[in-house]
Parts: C-alpha cells; structure tokens; sequence
C-alpha cells in the first residue's frame, strides 16, 4: 500500500483515467463529434502538463519557467481547437 502513496503512482493513474475517458468514452457517440474531439484535447493538453509537471520535474523549477510552461501547453491547445473549430 505505500506505493499507493506516491505522488508518481497518483499522477499514473490519473493519466490512465484521462486515456480511458479520452479513448473509449469520448470517442463513443455519447457526446457530438465537436464536443468530443475538443474534449480530447484538452484532456491531452492537461496530460501534458501532467507529464511534464511531475515527470519532467517541472514543479521544482523557478517559477518562470513553470509560467512558461504552463502558458505554452494552454497556447498551443487553444490554437489546435481554435483551428480546428475554425
């Protein structure tokens, strides 16, 4: 049980759950294509926050860089959706 406990195992599971929700419940038609292709990228984009928060060690950067960061992952989301809804 104490792996449980590490923010690392947390952060894993939180990634499979975002995969499964992007991959299976969201591809499904349970919600309309737009909405759904939108929602899997801003799932993506958080997992890449995610991945380069604790993975990349980014938390324990200045906070300069996680400013950087953090504007470039929302950036780059915001211009695929916008190009895609475009």
């Amino acid at each position: 049980m104490e792996l449980l406990r590490k923010p690392v195992t947390v952060v894993w599971a939180v990634l499979m759950l975002a995969t499964v929700a992007s991959t299976w419940w969201l591809s499904k038609d349970v919600v309309s294509p737009v909405v759904g292709t939108v929602a899997i990228m801003v799932i993506a984009g958080f997992k890449v926050r995610l991945v380069m928060w604790h993975f990349m060690e980014l938390r324990d950067a200045p906070v300069a860089w996680r400013c950087v960061q953090g504007a470039w992952v929302f950036l780059v989301t915001a211009m695929i959706a916008g190009i895609y809804l475009a």
